[in-house]
């Protein structure tokens, strides 16, 4: 029988209980074993698609399309393990699909309640992973307990462990331990309080995983053993990581949160061998050299709003055992002229995707800040429009060229609405998603970064480059390296002339890894190292 594993979270919110999650699928399959992953989030969206970055942070999108929350990035970073929007759930799609079965009559004229209908929806996401090449489901409980709108969830996955039995159930809470510092210690306090809350509602955590900024003495664990119901080796000390997130296994493995695991699952594992993984994190701990390369973005306020670029930066960077040093530049702090000043000293510049007006400027003049000084350039979603939209303006005349999502009556729309978004009403789960093919042209500096001529990424957009304006761009030295298969949709752009100028209609970040490095992050990175003299 497939085991399962549930990760909910306490005292407060950010605690990483993606991440855990990620770190403990790592672990797992490093002992040969076969991990789902899947996150429940309590809000009423039916998916973050909608959602602003400010409210969410960073919207991934999956191969199937599915618009999820952010940690499933980690989970793919992580892991190996297959994910699909089966593996994210939300409040708002979990009842929209029992209001679909209620307007259908499939409940038989019962009164559909929270107990026993929310949670045996809950429930049957739950089994939606499972199968017999599964060994282990990880689930992901988001939100804090205590949360009213979690309390569905910490219901089901109680009454989950009476349906399958105890013993094919692991429950983890991840919690925090806080050093107060005019008291000069760290207290146990929250933890037990939230611990206590869980066991209210029917749930008695296995395994507690502490968070903290200071190592957690002898007496602490015991206290917290004692007063929390659990086994002394089931206190997991996990303190903060200074340098990176991949650190993060390592420190859970040390502490045998692994072999406790497949210990009270009764899993046959093999021994963990996780050299691979410590050769990776040595690469980033010990780099040769460094580059700088800014970001220039409307969202950089919000840490996670940026989170797949930032990693697959990263991964590049272990790739040519370069430290990336990333400059967050807000593409409204460098309008009016003021991009020599900022981006001066950068060996690469990278602009990602947004929505809307606001920091289109600061977009364009980095780009053209870029494309006059020879430094590498990398465009992805809406950073390809507004490369296409800077050299119209700059370097073919078209000064009015624009996108008819920003200006529609823009005589030179040389970036338009897909064909197929035009009869689209509704917002959410609208948009070009998910995994397309795309034909790399021979000899293109696409081509030589991908080493192939055929590629396939993961899209989330609404507008791409206006056909009509081709010949005109290739007249004046643009190229359009990658297309669709049909060749109708323009994937990929470049300048020959330019030591290393891209731009990418899809989204390339969601499919790097620490352990592979997507093939245009680490060719963007080898010409900003290049370009820095290093």
């Amino acid at each position: 029988m497939t085991k399962h594993i549930f990760v909910t979270g306490g005292v407060v919110s950010s605690l990483g209980k993606g991440l855990t999650s990620a770190s403990l699928g790592m672990l797992l399959e490093h002992r040969g074993l076969k991990v789902r992953l899947q996150k429940f989030d309590p809000y009423l969206n039916v998916d973050p698609g909608t959602m602003s970055p400010y409210q969410h942070g960073e919207v991934y999108v999956l191969d199937d399309g599915a618009e999820t929350d952010l940690d499933l990035g980690h989970y793919e970073r992580f892991t190996n393990a297959p994910l699909s929007r089966d593996c994210n759930f939300t409040t708002g799609k979990i009842y929209q699909s029992i209001i679909q079965k209620e307007r259908r009559g499939e409940y038989l004229g019962q009164t559909v309640q929270v107990i026993p209908h929310v949670t045996d929806e809950i429930k049957n996401a739950i089994r939606k992973l499972s199968g017999p090449d599964v060994d282990v489901i990880i689930t992901e409980i988001g939100g804090t307990v205590g949360d009213i709108e979690g309390l569905p969830y910490l219901e089901a996955i109680r009454q989950f462990a009476l349906d399958i039995g105890k013993n094919n159930c692991l429950y983890i809470h991840l919690t925090l331990v806080p050093y107060l510092k005019a008291a000069g210690e760290a207290k146990t306090k929250p933890t037990q309080t939230s611990v206590g809350q869980m066991r209210q509602i029917g749930v008695q955590p296995d395994i507690l995983v502490c968070r903290t900024e200071r190592e957690m003495s002898e007496e602490m664990k015991q206290k917290i053993a004692l007063f929390c119901n659990v086994e002394r080796r089931a206190v997991i000390e996990e303190r903060d990581k200074e340098f990176s997130i991949y650190e993060v296994p390592i420190s859970l493995s040390e502490n045998k949160l692994d072999e406790l695991i497949v210990e009270k699952l009764g899993l046959a594992a093999q021994p963990l061998d996780i050299s691979d993984w410590k050769a990776l994190l040595n690469r980033l701990l010990n780099p040769r050299q460094e580059v700088t390369v800014a970001v220039v973005g409307k969202y950089i306020s919000h840490s996670d709003a940026y989170k797949s670029i930032y990693e697959a930066l990263e991964h590049a960077g272990i790739a040519h055992h370069s430290r990336v040093i990333v400059r967050r530049i807000d593409s409204e702090e460098i309008e009016d002229g003021k991009a020599e000043a900022i981006l001066a000293g950068v060996d690469g510049i990278l602009v990602p995707g947004g929505f809307g007006y606001r920091g289109i400027p600061g977009k364009l003049e980095a780009i053209r800040y870029a494309r006059e000084r020879g430094i590498p350039f990398f465009g992805i979603c809406l950073g390809l429009q507004c490369a296409v939209i800077e050299y119209a303006r700059n370097v073919m005349g078209l000064a009015d060229a624009n996108t008819t999502e920003i200006d529609q009556t823009t005589r030179n729309p040389v970036v338009c609405l897909l064909d197929e978004q035009f009869s689209i009403t509704d917002m959410g789960g609208t948009m070009r998603l998910g995994l397309y093919p795309c034909k790399v042209e021979e000899g293109s500096l696409a081509q030589r970064s991908y080493g192939t001529t055929e590629a396939n990424e993961r899209h989330r957009h609404r507008y791409e480059f206006n056909s009509a304006y081709r010949a005109r761009f290739e007249e004046n030295g643009f190229r359009f390296s990658g297309t669709s298969p049909d060749g109708q949709l323009v994937e990929i752009v470049e300048l020959p002339s330019h030591p290393w100028f891209l731009a990418v209609q899809c989204h390339p970040e969601f499919r790097s890894k620490p352990t592979r490095a997507h093939p245009l992050f680490a060719s963007f990175i080898s010409a900003a190292i290049t370009h820095s003299g290093n």
